[in-house]
């Protein structure tokens, strides 16, 4: 598997997006390893797509945003050979403070684990 983070590898569409934050919806799986969450649901499609969130409650400045969300895309590009299958997955970074990379990329790898 190659170690890129393509436009089709985003998750773009409203209607999955709202699917997989319904709290009715039973189908919906999640996994948490500090400073990420994830949550996912079982893809229709025979693709892994993904999306990134940092909360702007949290972290005012757009730069710190930002950089958060570099990191975790980074740390996922890097290590999404350990999903076996296909999902659509929010990340939703829940840290008080902004972390280094190494932490990131634990919890990312600790929460893909879990996935499967």
């Amino acid at each position: 598997m190659k170690k890129t983070f393509r436009k089709y590898e985003r998750l773009c569409s409203t209607k999955v997006i709202n699917n997989l934050f319904d709290r009715k919806n039973t189908d919906n799986e999640g996994a948490f390893a500090y400073p990420v969450r994830a949550v996912c649901k079982k893809s229709e499609d025979n693709i892994t797509q993904v999306l990134f969130s940092v909360p702007k409650r949290q972290y005012k400045h757009a730069v710190d945003r930002n950089l958060i969300r570099r990191r975790m895309k980074e740390a996922y590009r890097l290590n999404k050979q350990l999903l076996v299958t296909p999902y659509y997955i929010s990340f939703i970074y829940v840290g008080k403070v902004i972390e280094n990379y190494a932490v990131i990329e634990k919890g990312i790898k600790n929460c893909l684990k879990k996935l499967n």
